[in-house]
C-alpha cells in the first residue's frame, strides 16, 4: 500500500504521485494530463495525453525539459513547444 512507501527525497517523486497532473509548458499552454510514464533505453518519458483531440505526446523526464513537479497544485511545468 502507498502508505507503506518510504518518503521520497527533496525534488524526487514517485511516478504514480503525477498520473493525473495537468502538463503546462513556459507559455502557459495546457498541454494535457499525465496519463502514463514509459521507460526504455531511450530513458524515461512522461506520456501527456490531450483528451480534447486524444493525441498523446512524450516528453523526455529529465531536467532539461521539466522544470518543475508540484505535486500539491497537481501541475508538472516543463520547456516543450505546444506544436512539438
Amino acid at each position: 500500500p502507498r502508505s507503506e512507501f518510504p518518503p521520497a527525497a527533496q525534488g524526487e517523486f514517485y511516478w504514480s504521485d503525477v498520473l493525473g497532473c495537468r502538463v503546462v509548458n513556459r507559455g502557459g499552454d495546457d498541454l494535457g494530463e499525465v496519463a502514463g510514464l514509459r521507460e526504455n533505453t531511450g530513458g524515461q518519458w512522461l506520456e501527456v495525453s490531450d483528451g480534447a483531440n486524444g493525441s498523446v505526446r512524450l516528453i523526455p523526464l529529465v531536467e532539461k525539459f521539466v522544470e518543475s513537479v508540484d505535486l500539491r497544485q497537481r501541475v508538472v511545468r516543463v520547456d516543450w513547444n505546444n506544436e512539438w
